[in-house]
């Protein structure tokens, strides 16, 4: 088995619709849920069968301190709420050196809230931006 690095560091690239929105530092929400309904075979009491039926796919959430891309957000919003359609997207993880780990296709994004940056001249941490975003499922690419 080959010694395999993993990257202590990550960060994700976002792309919809051909327009890139920068990188962040957090990425959660990559994940599914399956609805399972279970089934009990007259005659077969050893066990029910359990059958998918429905998937939910859960929101991504992406935080990042703000930077020039900042404004990419703000555009990629105004241009949505202008005209509203799903797009879909990628999200790509990078080690350090920006070399991508892997690649999800996001099918059918919509946003679901951006929350900007609090500014605190007596804090020292950096000013984050968040942004939530749902869609109809994810392919590996």
């Amino acid at each position: 088995m080959p010694n395999e690095i993993f990257a202590s560091s990550v960060f994700f690239r976002l792309a919809i619709g051909g327009n890139d929105l920068g990188r962040f530092h957090t990425c959660s929400g990559l994940g599914a849920q399956v609805e399972v309904e279970q089934f009990a075979e007259g005659g077969n009491n050893s066990f029910s069968w359990q059958l998918p039926t429905r998937i939910t796919w859960t929101n991504i959430t992406l935080t990042r301190p703000v930077t020039k891309d900042t404004t990419k957000i703000s555009k990629w919003l105004s241009d949505t709420m202008r005209r509203a359609e799903r797009k879909n997207g990628e999200i790509v993880a990078l080690k350090p050196n920006l070399t991508p780990i892997a690649r999800w296709q996001v099918i059918g994004i919509v946003p679901v809230s951006w929350q900007g940056p609090s500014f605190d001249p007596s804090s020292s941490e950096a000013a984050v931006e968040t942004l939530e975003i749902a869609h109809e499922g994810l392919q590996p690419s």
